[in-house]
């Protein structure tokens, strides 16, 4: 059966069969929702566990690879005949920890109520995987033959840990999984009463670089005020620097991600949108996320200085959480930083580690034509952003393999958008989110893969 056959077959299922299965990822996600893989400590190792016996089941033959016995990486692979190089279809099963005395409900119970499934991971990133699992078990029943491999990956410690999970995989295992594209966590959309309005697929995202200032002075009495007070020039230079606004700069994400937006936004917005440059102070006070999307970031977190009240520390230190266009040059960016500051006694100390810098996937590639195809089918009358995370994925360390990698995600209501999302209190994702979410990749992969 050819490619049309199969998008013909995929859009025009049986009622029954889509009963069965939504039934079916209502029935997955629930169950990854209900193990704990709280991150710390993770084990992933029961998510993976699960997964592999349900794979196993259809027939899959899985690998599992761990650094640590708790934290496994579970990997499978359909087939194709090897015209084109694989896709990689991936999630993670971990999850950031829950405060519970905040929850309404369990959030390890998967509730299904009033049409929402709640428990942590429904929307960052069990979710995800349930998806991604679905096709591929849709792909081997239907016996879809394929021009290159398809491989999922069930991956462990995206959530701060990523020397577990993908760090592991690229730096150990990287032939289990290389992949001409990926898709994975970190898109979405957006619906107006039940009217999808845009569907965002992540091309690039900021690159996470913390950086601390130590201000030095010398110790002394609190009775006697001193001119080299750490304390003192500590909270001048992140005054200057919270008051600081790097320089804008849009890439080629960032600038189609605007013009698409004001084709979809009234007049006033659309004015914004068209003309970026003229609306930088009000996109800082009203629109945070696009103000964040227009330059590097430089946000204070944490202060720490002192240790009585009668006492002058000698030092004193912040913790600034930097988020980097991804073509920054960190070291003139630091330069910049001692300008504005222009205190010799502040020290501008560079955090080692963090997620590699790549360069953004490509919006010319068969993959991202056939996520903005598969937009068009399942979310009629949306149109296709594509977007820079502010945030931080597990795609830096594939796009800094050379893998364009996009991310994908649920297309929510706008009354959900600031309540009950990834890492909130009672997170929750609308069920039938969850299933155009499948039919989606479905589409996806089926014009990217699927033999002609």
């Amino acid at each position: 059966m050819g490619l049309e056959e199969f998008i013909a077959e995929s859009v025009e299922k049986s009622l029954e069969r889509q009963l069965l299965e939504r039934a079916q990822v209502g029935d997955e996600i629930s169950a990854l929702l209900r193990i704990d893989t709280s991150n710390p400590p993770g084990n992933e190792s029961n998510a993976a566990a699960y997964l592999k016996s349900v794979l196993e089941r259809d027939g899959f033959q899985t690998k599992s690879f761990a650094l640590e016995p708790k934290r496994a990486n579970l990997v499978t692979r359909l087939k194709g005949n090897g015209k084109k190089r694989p896709l990689l279809l991936m999630g993670h099963t971990d999850v950031v920890g829950v405060q519970r005395s905040k929850w309404t409900v369990d959030p390890f119970a998967a509730l299904r109520k009033d049409g929402y499934v709640y428990g942590r991971g429904t929307n960052d990133d069990k979710d995800i995987v349930a998806a991604c699992l679905m096709v591929m078990l849709q792909l081997k029943r239907m016996n879809v033959a394929l021009d290159r491999d398809v491989i999922f990956l069930a991956e462990a410690g995206e959530e701060g840990t990523s020397q577990f999970g993908i760090d592991f995989m690229v730096n150990q295992h990287w032939n289990e999984i290389e992949a001409e594209y990926a898709i994975t966590e970190g898109g979405g959309g957006v619906a107006r009463n039940g009217q999808p309005r845009f569907v965002t697929i992540t091309t690039t995202e900021k690159v996470s670089r913390g950086v601390k200032l130590v201000a030095h002075g010398a110790a002394g009495h609190g009775s006697i005020p001193r001119p080299d007070n750490a304390v003192s020039h500590l909270a001048m230079a992140v005054g200057k620097l919270a008051a600081w606004q790097p320089p804008m700069r849009l890439n080629d994400t960032t600038r189609t991600y605007f013009e698409r937006l004001a084709t979809i936004s009234a007049p006033a917005e659309a004015s914004r949108y068209n003309h970026v440059a003229e609306a930088q102070s009000y996109f800082a006070a009203n629109e945070l996320l696009h103000n964040s999307i227009l330059r590097t970031s430089v946000v204070p977190t944490i202060l720490n200085a002192g240790f009585r009240s009668n006492v002058i520390p000698s030092e004193a230190e912040a913790t600034l959480d930097i988020r980097a266009l991804p073509d920054e040059d960190m070291p003139k960016f630091y330069e910049e930083m001692k300008r504005v500051i222009n205190d010799a006694s502040v020290e501008i100390v560079p955090v080692k580690g963090g997620r590699p810098a790549g360069k953004p996937s490509s919006m010319d590639t068969d993959m991202f034509r056939a996520l903005e195809s598969a937009a068009r089918k399942v979310y009629p009358g949306a149109i296709t952003l594509p977007a820079m995370l502010t945030g931080a994925t597990d795609m830096a360390q594939l796009r800094a393999k050379g893998v364009n990698a996009y991310g994908f995600g649920p297309v929510i209501e706008e009354k959900d958008q600031s309540a009950n999302g990834a890492h909130s209190d009672d997170e929750r994702l609308q069920e039938t989110a969850l299933y155009k979410m499948v039919e989606f990749v479905w589409n996806a992969v089926i014009e990217v893969a699927a033999s002609k």
